[in-house]
């Protein structure tokens, strides 16, 4: 492969910056711009160890610099690995590493170093999807539940799963492929023991993801109700300073204001939404079709509603909307007098809190309301908990396959049509740790990485 370069540290100035180079011929290029105080040259030092110099183009010095070499395999990537760290200007950081090109680096893609350290046997598929996931932890949960993905504890949970899985595979092939062999047949009943307790551990993986996603990633969450209820009070309570206009005005938000905010450990990309009612305003019933629109597409909802008012019509067309969706129900001027009760909400929403929305103590109940929507309440992130959708959807499709088996083990069909569904929920997990995953799979997880990582 070739050599690449790329700049890992952030685009703009800092007091240090570091360009990264990797491949086989990582070193040598290395030695063809820089030159050690020490006379020693990059291709002559040992691994892990740091040489203080300049760098060169031609003859002209242009930034002093300190070079650490890893060298292959104990590096990032597997390969040769060397770093330039300059002073961390953007100007001398892209001098020195369009220099690197012309002394036969490449560019390199975004995540291709990750890559690398993947195809190189460094880490796993699984593994590889929780580096984004550290660099972009908003919260020690977050971080945490990365750390321990990258430390490879998913990937030990799948391999066990699978070992088991195949195993039972290579029984029923046995048995089914040498009917004249004096082979023991299968013992359904243990089988069936080995598919279920695969079912339930994937289902774990699954259940846990759903609420780490709210940790990790975020959960898609939209404010509705009527105009003047108190929605934009909520969405500045929670994003902690004055992101929506506050007016005794029904109707001033007429847009979308988004916000990616952090409650507790859990992280919300918010959106205060038009209020829901019938208008002959142009504008305005835009703004009310964007947040029905939202309303759909929306993760979590935060349906807000004025206890000084009486519900009506537009109240309970909005309870409606909520059934049957993940949703907090927010009686919000609690210190106004009370026109409905909030029994009336609960009728439609199952978890719902009453307060007033510019109390300092609001906060504090809706983070606990919501860690009790999401299943964040006392969820363990040094547990297996999937890092990306990618995986999530392979061990959906994995657990499908063993409810398939274990339906085809109880119908009496034959031993072949059971381990095909085993096979499959097989290459499922193989898939998601990569060990089987095809090159447009692992292009895509690389895709989204930042370059220089």
């Amino acid at each position: 492969m070739s050599t690449i370069a790329a700049i890992a540290t952030p685009n703009a100035a800092g007091g240090i910056g570091i360009i990264r180079i990797s491949g086989d011929e990582a070193l040598t290029v290395a030695d063809k711009c820089f030159k050690a105080y020490s006379g020693q040259k990059i291709c002559e030092m040992k691994g892990y160890r740091a040489s203080y110099g300049q760098i060169f183009e031609e003859d002209s010095p242009i930034d002093e610099a300190v070079v650490i070499v890893y060298r292959a395999p104990k590096s990032y990537t597997g390969e040769n690995v060397c770093e330039i760290c300059c002073h961390g200007g953007l100007y001398i950081m892209n001098k020195v590493l369009r220099l690197l090109f012309t002394l036969g680096a490449v560019p390199a893609e975004p995540g291709e170093f990750t890559k690398r350290a993947y195809l190189n046997g460094k880490m796993d598929l699984a593994q590889a999807e929780s580096v984004m996931n550290i660099i972009s932890a908003s919260g020690d949960a977050a971080l945490n539940a990365a750390r321990n993905t990258l430390k490879g504890n998913v990937s030990r949970k799948i391999g066990e799963i699978s070992s088991a899985l195949i195993t039972a595979a290579a029984g029923l092939a046995v048995w089914a492929d040498y009917p004249d062999e004096d082979i023991p047949a299968v013992q359904t009943g243990e089988l069936r023991k080995t598919l279920v307790r695969a079912k339930e551990e994937i289902t774990r993986l699954i259940l846990r993801y759903d609420s780490g996603k709210a940790v990790t990633e975020g959960v898609n969450t939209v404010i509705c109700g009527k105009p003047n209820v108190g929605k934009s009070t909520l969405m500045n309570v929670l994003s902690g300073c004055s992101r929506s206009i506050v007016t005794a005005v029904a109707g001033t938000t007429r847009d979308v204001v988004e916000e990616t905010v952090r409650v507790g450990d859990i992280v919300l990309r918010l959106a205060d939404t038009a209020g829901i009612h019938e208008t002959p305003d142009e504008v305005e019933s835009i703004g009310v079709k964007m947040a029905l629109e939202r309303m759909e597409s929306a993760d979590l909802i935060l349906a807000v509603f004025d206890v000084s008012r009486e519900l009506d019509k537009e109240d309970y067309s909005l309870l409606e909307s909520c059934k049957d969706k993940r949703c907090l129900g927010i009686v919000n001027k609690s210190d106004m007098e009370a026109k409905f009760t909030q029994e009336e909400i609960e009728k439609y929403i199952k978890e719902c809190i009453t307060l007033s929305a510019k109390n300092e103590e609001s906060f504090e109940k809706i983070k606990e309301k919501l860690e009790k929507i999401l299943g964040t309440e006392g969820l363990d992130f040094t547990q297996e908990i999937l890092a990306a959708e990618r995986q999530y959807n392979c061990a959906k499709k994995a657990r499908e396959c063993i409810e398939e088996a274990i339906y085809a083990l109880d119908s009496g069909i034959t031993a072949d049509a059971v381990n095909v569904s085993i096979d499959g929920a097989i290459e499922e997990l193989l898939t998601l740790t990569g060990k089987k995953a095809k090159e447009e799979i692992v292009n895509e997880v690389f895709s989204k990485f930042c370059v220089g990582k």
